[in-house]
């Protein structure tokens, strides 16, 4: 493989405290070294990224990227390149019926990184579209435990937990109960689970407390009703005990799960989430979540520092899928970086209520780097 050498960018690595002017160079899939003025061997290619961000690879915890065996998949180089992520992780867009078809048609060989959650309900997310919408969790007779752990163990290598979704939409009068099937699940196989919430039923108290350490609650941020936090802008206490026995948070922006309100309360409160994620799928790729790097720009924009917003989609998303390899841009380590502009500008950016906030940055995709091959950005999304 071609050697490859970005010059002169910005390396901000925060999980090791690294933000230096530096050229980063790759060779065989890894990195090579990281320093100035490296010399660049004969018939290298050379990416000048002067004035630009190069971070280690950005992971986007909560994709939906099973692109034609599920509806709302979306294409996963096309999204990678438009978010400079290398890494997705799917979060259970497919089941222990239709993992096969994933593994074989999109994930294995691809360009990029895929590592999915498998979905409890045997057909994954099945029917989810601007016309038809039925949860996998609703009808009972869709979830198999011994299905679930059967396949999850026979695809460990790529497999990385057990994802459920549960409320009002996603289980319906199933309430609690396919929550406590993957939990079952996840503890045969020795995986976490990820759990979506939706609105009641049922509660955020039932769903927090069954949560164990390394667990995920998605939608962490999501907007009245289950929101994290009170009225008068206090932490829960259900979620503050969450945490400290170990349970992770991610946002999982999407289409309906990402409230302007809900965090300003918990950003003043002290409480960022561990992980800044998409959940990018058919619908939010039109908004208001468009991609990764445009919800990473909502938090810039609400005043967390550019080092702890891209901590949480690279050093902690890796750890979340426990996988620590990724997330970070060390000397023959995994040669995965994302190239990146911050923007300086007028945008406007929406929460799922419709809220508007008004924002004068906004982080760009100028190039990604996966096991060690330069991608162009794809056309980035306009936001409104």
């Amino acid at each position: 493989m071609t050697e490859l050498v970005l010059k002169g960018g910005r390396v901000l690595d925060p999980g090791r405290g690294v933000d230096q002017i530096a050229d980063v160079a790759f060779a065989d899939g890894r990195v090579r070294a990281i320093g100035p003025d490296l010399a660049v061997p004969a018939g290298a290619e050379v990416k000048d990224v002067r004035g630009l961000i190069v971070t280690p690879g950005l992971i986007d915890l909560h994709t939906h990227v099973y692109w034609g065996g599920t509806s709302l998949g979306v294409d996963p180089l096309s999204v990678a390149r438009q978010m400079a992520s290398p890494t997705l992780i799917d979060a259970g867009s497919a089941g222990a019926g239709t993992l096969h078809g994933f593994r074989k048609f999109l994930i294995d060989g691809a360009p990029i990184r895929i590592l999915p959650y498998l979905n409890l309900s045997y057909p994954g997310i099945f029917a989810f579209s601007q016309a038809v919408m039925v949860g996998e969790c609703a009808d009972i007779r869709l979830l198999d435990s011994r299905e679930c752990a059967k396949v999850a163990a026979a695809n460990r290598d790529i497999v990385v937990g057990i994802k459920v979704r549960v409320g009002r939409s996603a289980s319906g009068t199933s309430g609690i109960a396919p929550l406590d099937m993957a939990l079952d699940v996840a503890e045969e196989v020795g995986m976490p689970v990820m759990c979506h919430l939706d609105n009641p039923p049922p509660s955020r108290l039932e769903v927090i407390q069954r949560l164990r350490p390394g667990d995920v609650l998605t939608h962490c941020f999501r907007p009245f009703p289950n929101a994290p936090v009170t009225p008068d802008g206090r932490v829960r206490e259900e979620i503050a005990a969450a945490r400290e026995r170990g349970v992770l948070f991610d946002i999982g922006h999407g289409g309906g799960s990402f409230g302007f309100k809900t965090t300003r309360g918990m950003l003043a409160a002290g409480f960022l989430p561990d992980v800044i994620s998409s959940d990018i799928h058919e619908i939010s790729i039109h908004g208001p979540a468009y991609d990764l790097l445009v919800t990473l720009s909502k938090f810039v924009c609400l005043g967390v520092p550019l080092p702890e917003v891209i901590r949480r989609a690279t050093q902690t998303a890796g750890q979340a899928v426990q996988r620590p390899e990724l997330g970070k841009l060390v000397e023959g380590g995994i040669g995965d970086a994302s190239v990146l502009e911050l923007a300086e500008g007028e945008w406007s950016y929406r929460d799922v209520l419709g809220e508007r906030l008004a924002g004068k940055q906004r982080l760009l995709a100028r190039g990604m780097v996966a096991s060690g091959r330069w991608f162009d950005p794809a056309a980035q999304p306009t936001i409104s």
